[in-house]
């Protein structure tokens, strides 16, 4: 299984965090490899997620998202293209009026993949998916 986690600090409180988060359909306005996101289905406090991605290239699947707010959101996969299993999370804490935010994903895909590229694919993109989150705080709420 490929894993990959980061906490860092993000300069909102959680509840804007959270709706930063959990506003899925506007992905593709600040993550650059999400072209689409849609909510298929709701259950209750769990959505049916579609996500289409560009990493090398075109894919394809969708996630139960179980939010609650505003302190975590987890996720399984539901279908796709790429993955066997997919399961993550976002916890967040307030720390002094700021966002400490812990984004974990466990994967296994659905053809072999060696484990030193699987851990690389499920990792490789963080650092630029975090900085897309601190840009879109700062769009949304200036600081």
């Amino acid at each position: 299984m490929a894993k990959a986690s980061t906490t860092e600090v993000f300069n909102c409180t959680p509840e804007q965090f959270y709706k930063i988060i959990s506003d899925y359909e506007k992905y593709h306005e600040f993550l650059a490899e999400v072209k689409q996101c849609k909510v298929l289905k709701t259950e209750g406090n769990r959505k049916l997620v579609e996500y289409n991605v560009q990493v090398i290239k075109s894919l394809k699947y969708s996630l139960w998202m179980t939010e609650n707010a505003p302190t975590s959101i987890t996720w399984e996969f539901a279908s796709g293209d790429i993955f066997k299993t997919s399961v993550g999370s976002w916890k967040l804490e307030n720390e002094a009026g700021k966002t400490r935010a812990t984004y974990t994903v466990e994967a296994t895909f659905s053809m072999f993949v060696p484990g030193p590229i699987a851990n690389a694919l499920v990792s490789v993109n963080l650092p630029n998916m975090i900085s897309s989150y601190h840009k879109r705080v700062k769009q949304l709420y200036g600081v």
